[in-house]
C-alpha cells in the first residue's frame, strides 16, 4: 500500500501545528519545514480546514492551528478522508478496470481485508502518539525556543 502525497503532506501540516500548539503556524514555515510546494500545501490546508481539522486565521499574525486536540485527530480518520476515492488496485474502480481477470480472481477480496486492517491499525493512532515525547520531530519543526527537558531515546511502538 502507498498513500498518496497529498495523505502524507496532511499529516505533517498536523504535526507541525501540534509541536507547535501554542502558536499560530504560517503556511511558509510549514513548506520550508516540510519540504513541500506552498501551492500544494494550501490546497491540502484547505482540505484539513474543510474536514475539521484544523482552524485558519486571516490577517496580521495570521495561519492555521488545530481545531482539535491532539488526542482526538485519528491518523486513520486522515488517511481515509484524505485516501476516499483513491483505488487501492485497478480492479476497485469499476469505471478504469481493464483487469480480464477481475470476475474470478480472488485477491481482491485479500486486498480489501489487508487495507482494512490497515486502517483499523491507523485507527489506534492519534495525532499526540506521533508528537508527544518526539524529540527528534520536536527538533525538526518547532518554531519556537524550547526548554531542553529529559526525552526518551526510543519510543515503543
Amino acid at each position: 500500500m502507498r498513500l498518496t502525497t497529498r495523505t502524507n503532506l496532511a499529516v505533517r501540516i498536523l504535526m507541525m501545528c501540534a509541536v507547535n500548539e501554542a502558536r499560530t503556524v504560517r503556511t511558509a514555515d510549514i513548506a520550508r519545514s516540510c519540504n513541500a510546494s506552498l501551492n500544494h500545501l494550501l490546497h491540502v490546508v484547505s482540505a484539513l480546514q474543510a474536514l475539521g481539522f484544523l482552524e485558519t486565521i486571516r490577517g496580521r499574525g495570521g495561519g492555521l492551528r488545530l481545531a482539535l486536540p491532539g488526542h482526538l485527530i485519528s491518523i486513520g480518520t486522515v488517511f481515509r478522508q484524505f485516501e476516499a476515492g483513491v483505488p487501492v488496485a485497478e480492479c476497485f474502480d469499476p469505471l478504469t478496470n481493464t483487469c480480464p481477470l477481475a470476475g474470478a480472481c480472488r485477491l481482491k477480496a485479500y486486498i480489501a481485508a489487508a487495507t482494512e486492517a490497515f486502517y483499523r491499525e491507523m485507527d489506534r493512532v492519534s495525532l499526540n502518539d506521533l508528537v508527544a515525547g518526539n524529540c527528534g520531530l520536536e527538533a525538526l519543526l518547532s518554531l519556537g525556543p524550547r526548554l531542553l527537558e529529559a526525552c526518551p531515546s526510543a519510543v515503543e511502538a
